[in-house]
């Protein structure tokens, strides 16, 4: 891929505001898509996220009466994700979330796992000084950099998404309750994506020089 072919992609994304309806993505370019979140890397490799993907058409409407930032992508969309973060609780050192993910997904060995806890630990300790808050923002943070992956994916097969954070979180929490998808102790309520094919040409992008931004340490 040359650097005209990336610069072409990354020029290509933009936040969707209302999509084809007639349009939908197929089967195997979404799969990628959500591969995209899947090998996404975290921090410490904790894979602190949960991606639910919302096709029934009753309960987008739904929940696009409480998202004033997803009026018109929400039901126009092709695809809607909504991105969940583990509760600080979940990502502890001694939780049953963190031990399963060393002995069964990572096949650790018993001395590696007590070390990896080990290691968690201090980080609990010494940069989280043990604040729940802290930990709920370090978890949300890993989940932003799936989404990021997701809509880059996207952007490279020509298929639009638009990232909200515009709702209200206690409605779509309800909602997601209602509906048993979701369980406020191990899940926090992060981020939507809406994923289509744009029905609008977007405007050219504005972005600040790369000498506003880089700052070259030699």
């Amino acid at each position: 891929m040359t650097h005209e072919q990336i610069l072409e992609i990354l020029n290509f994304r933009h936040a969707c505001k209302e999509f084809d309806s007639s349009k939908k993505i197929s089967d195997s370019d979404f799969e990628i898509i959500l591969k995209g979140g899947q090998l996404s890397p975290s921090s410490m490799g904790i894979e602190p996220w949960k991606f639910l993907v919302i096709q029934n058409e009753s309960l987008r409407e739904e929940l696009a009466t409480v998202s004033w930032g997803g009026k018109k992508q929400i039901p126009s969309c092709s695809h809607l994700v909504i991105l969940l973060s583990r509760m600080p609780k979940e990502l502890k050192h001694d939780s049953s979330y963190i031990h399963h993910l060393l002995t069964d997904v990572k096949q650790m060995p018993q001395e590696a796992i007590e070390n990896f806890k080990g290691v968690i630990k201090m980080i609990e300790d010494t940069r989280f000084q043990n604040n729940e808050q802290a930990l709920l923002n370090y978890s949300c943070l890993q989940t932003y950099i799936a989404a990021a992956n997701m809509m880059t994916v996207s952007a490279m097969q020509q298929i639009d998404s638009c990232a909200m954070g515009g709702y209200d979180q206690e409605a779509v929490e309800e909602i997601l309750i209602k509906h048993n998808l979701l369980n406020k102790d191990e899940f926090y309520l992060t981020l939507m994506i809406a994923f289509g094919y744009r029905i609008n040409e977007p405007t050219p992008k504005t972005r600040q020089s790369l000498n506003d931004l880089v700052v070259w340490v030699k």
